[in-house]
C-alpha cells in the first residue's frame, strides 16, 4: 500500500511517563495471567508497540482490534487471520457502541481454559483470572475497559495518555483486569508509523504541520481509496498531483477561499482530519498485513 509522493514530516514524541510505563508492565505481567492488547483496526502494525512481545514474557495474548467501525471490513478480516495465524485470540470490536465487547469475558475464560482446569485441579475454584490490558495512548483501551465493567473504572479521553497509572477492575466473580498506562516507543522507526498515528489522532497535533499531515492523508487517500475523494469532496483526484495540490483542490470546492483568492489550506486540512477521524470518509484501512510500514512506503 504506497503511494507516488509522500511530504516530509518531522515527527518526534518523547512523553516521559512511556519510560516508566514500559518497566511497570514488564513488572507487573508477572502478576497476571494473560495480556490484551488492544490496537485501532485502521492501522494495526502502527497502533501495535513493537517491545510489546518482549515485555509479556510469553503469556497468552488476545489482540482486541478496535475502531471496526471505521476500518475497511475486508482488510479487517485479513488482519485477522493474520493475528490468529501468529497464535494470538482475536477480538473485533467498537468500543463506543460497545458493538462485540459483550464475547470478551468468554474469549477470556477460553483463550485461558488450561489455567482453569488447573485451578480447579488444585481446588482454587473461585480463583479469578487475572488480565493487562495494554495499548498505545488514545487507541480506546479506557472505553473499553468501561464498557466491560458497566461504569466509568478508567478515565477516558480523546487526549493521549490520560491514563497516569495501573489498576485493578473487578469484572464479574471471576475475572479481573489490570489497566496500565498508554504506551508508545520513545521514537518512531519510520516517518510512515508516525504519520499513520497522527491521522488517527493518537499523536497531538499541536506539534505537527497539520497542513502537511493533510496533504500526506489526501495521498493515501488517493492511493487506496480515490473514489472516496470524489464522493466527499466532489473532484477527480489528478494521479501526477502533489498532497498539497489535492487539498488545495479539495479547499476550492469547498469555498475555503481567503484574500487574494487563495485557498485556506488551514481550514482544509482540519476538516479533512477531522472528517477522517469521524468516519465520513467511510470505512477506511491504511495498513494490510504482509509489509512493514517501511516497506510499504517502497512500494
Amino acid at each position: 500500500m504506497g503511494e507516488n509522493f509522500s511530504h516530509e514530516m518531522n515527527i518526534q514524541w518523547f512523553p516521559g511517563h512511556m519510560t516508566k510505563a514500559r518497566r511497570m508492565i514488564s513488572a507487573d505481567v508477572k502478576m497476571v495471567d494473560a495480556v490484551c492488547e488492544i490496537i485501532d483496526a485502521r492501522i494495526p502494525y502502527s497502533s501495535r508497540n513493537p517491545d510489546l512481545d518482549d515485555l509479556t514474557g510469553g503469556k497468552p495474548r488476545m489482540v482486541i482490534l478496535n475502531r471496526i467501525d471505521q476500518a475497511d471490513p475486508e482488510i479487517t478480516k485479513l488482519w485477522r487471520d493474520h493475528f490468529k495465524s501468529q497464535g494470538k485470540f482475536v477480538l473485533e470490536t467498537d468500543c463506543k457502541s460497545g458493538k462485540g465487547v459483550k464475547s470478551f469475558q468468554n474469549e477470556v475464560r477460553v483463550m485461558l481454559k488450561d489455567r482453569l482446569e488447573a485451578f480447579n485441579a488444585k481446588g482454587q475454584v473461585g480463583r479469578k483470572l487475572k488480565v493487562m490490558i495494554v495499548g498505545i495512548p488514545n487507541v480506546g483501551k479506557s472505553t473499553f475497559i468501561n464498557k466491560i465493567a458497566g461504569r466509568r473504572a478508567a478515565a477516558a479521553s480523546d487526549r493521549p495518555g490520560v491514563t497516569k497509572g495501573k489498576q485493578w477492575i473487578n469484572i464479574g466473580p471471576d475475572l479481573e483486569l489490570l489497566d496500565t498506562p498508554g504506551v508508545l516507543w520513545p521514537k518512531f522507526e519510520s516517518q510512515r508509523v508516525g504519520e499513520n498515528l497522527a491521522f488517527t489522532g493518537a499523536v497531538k497535533d499541536e506539534i505537527l504541520d497539520r497542513v502537511t499531515l493533510a496533504a500526506n492523508l489526501m495521498l493515501r487517500l488517493r492511493a487506496y481509496y480515490p473514489e472516496r475523494i470524489k464522493e466527499r469532496y466532489k473532484f477527480q483526484p489528478d494521479m501526477e498531483a502533489n498532497g498539497y495540490d489535492l487539498l488545495e483542490m479539495a479547499g476550492r470546492k469547498r469555498g475555503f477561499l481567503i484574500s487574494g483568492g487563495e485557498i485556506d489550506l488551514e481550514r482544509m486540512a482540519a476538516i479533512l482530519l477531522d472528517e477522517f477521524r469521524g468516519g465520513k470518509l467511510g470505512r477506511v484501512s491504511l495498513e494490510k498485513p504482509g509489509s512493514e510500514p517501511d516497506e510499504e512506503a517502497q512500494d
